[in-house]
């Protein structure tokens, strides 16, 4: 162990006549400690509410989305998707047929989002509908054709699995009575649950030949919604199929749909790192005031030092291991308690929110290694930093008036 930090060491761990100092130094660790904790608190609860929100939005909807410009609907849709498939990068494509329809249910009506999907396609990329909350995925050879709700709806209009629902859609068709909504019978034959607390109260599915045959859309669907592996090259894949479609086709990207939302959540990271960090940097003036004035009770300790051969860069080392080592034992305190924090707030989902507006039902808190680096490295950085001047003041120390008097 090199002299320097046996002395930075000593000075910190040995008892002094001046307690003032030691309580200067609890103090600056303290700061650290609850500087850095704040830090990983914050950008935990950030990132985790942004990663559990885009999980479900992204898991109950598209990544890519192709419709038509006409409003008319996509005819051609299996030569299209067969182009889309060809791309690099696309994981799934499947057609869709959607309206926005009156569901009559036992106990109540309301309005829905009916879409007719190709179930067996879905299923590749939507772990929430091979996992169904209860009943099955409605099959094409049932006697009644059958639907599944969202679990939110469900509840809403009071259906469970094998109650009857039915359908008024916007068409119309003539009756003895004049013109009348036209409508259509479903049995509930499964119940989905995606987490995305807007979709599952708002939208039905049926099978797609249903769906056209319902919203009379002959063999059009309204768009083809796609799934690539990495969502953050959507605006890539955009581009290339705006290149391979026919001009008509109109193409959207999640991020576009939802670029208010995140675009919001990232400013709020930024600038409470940078307002936290404010914390880190208080908690840095304590530790150079712990340092000045370690200097001036040391002033004979330094004089005897130099005295003894050390030079001006040994003395600034033990001043700066002195600095180092709070900013150390602070960081790690404040990583520690922070990530702490977060498991337990995972674990006994802590902050309860409305799900009706959050789109989640708890605060989760997910940290990054990106984020944990950028915060033991910021903080450490700060630390240190804090050294220079009083190193510097101490290095500058003459052991002839330093020992004058002794």
């Amino acid at each position: 162990m090199k002299y320097e930090f046996f002395v930075a060491k000593r000075y910190l761990t040995a008892k002094r006549k001046q307690a003032f100092i030691s309580v200067i130094t609890f103090i600056s660790v303290l700061g650290i400690t609850i500087g850095v904790m704040a830090l990983v608190i914050a950008l935990g609860l950030i990132t985790g509410f942004q990663s559990d929100v885009q999980d479900k939005i992204l898991g109950a909807t598209s990544h890519v989305m192709v419709s038509d410009l006409t409003g008319e609907g996509l005819k051609d849709y299996s030569s299209m998707i067969s182009k889309i498939r060809k791309v690099k990068g696309v994981k799934n494509a499947s057609p869709v047929a959607y309206s926005t329809v009156l569901l009559k249910g036992p106990y109540k009506n309301t309005g829905a989002m009916l879409k007719g999907i190709d179930f067996e396609l879905e299923k590749k990329t939507s772990s929430w509908l091979r996992e169904l909350e209860r009943g099955n995925i409605p099959s094409p050879k049932a006697a009644r054709p059958g639907m599944l709700l969202g679990r939110e709806m469900a509840v809403e209009i009071g259906a469970g699995v094998g109650d009857v629902v039915t359908v008024l859609t916007s068409s119309s068709r003539l009756s003895p009575l004049g013109m009348m909504p036209k409508t259509k019978r479903f049995v509930v034959s499964g119940i989905f649950q995606t987490g995305l607390y807007e979709f599952d109260s708002s939208t039905a599915m049926i099978p797609l030949e249903s769906a056209q045959k319902l919203f009379e859309m002959g063999d059009r669907v309204s768009l083809i919604q796609v799934k690539i592996e990495d969502i953050f090259k959507a605006s890539q894949i955009e581009k290339r199929f705006k290149e391979i479609l026919p001009s008509e086709t109109y193409v959207t990207t999640w991020m576009e749909l939802n670029e208010s939302l995140f675009s919001a959540l990232k400013l709020e990271k930024t600038v409470m790192f940078f307002t936290i960090t404010l914390i880190v940097v208080v908690a840095a003036l304590n530790i150079i005031a712990t340092l000045i004035l370690m200097v001036m009770e040391k002033t004979r300790d330094i004089g005897i030092l130099m005295a003894m051969g050390a030079t001006s860069q040994n003395i600034r080392k033990i001043f700066f291991f002195q600095g180092a080592i709070i900013g150390i034992i602070g960081t790690s305190l404040g990583v520690g308690l922070g990530l702490l924090w977060c498991w337990l707030a995972n674990t006994f989902q802590l902050i309860k929110v409305p799900v009706d507006i959050y789109q989640i039902s708890y605060v989760p808190f997910y940290i990054k290694p990106l984020d944990m680096g950028l915060i033991i490295g910021v903080t450490l950085l700060v630390s240190f930093l804090s050294t220079l001047f009083p190193s510097y003041r101490a290095s500058r120390v003459d052991p002839v008036d330093a020992l004058k008097y002794e």
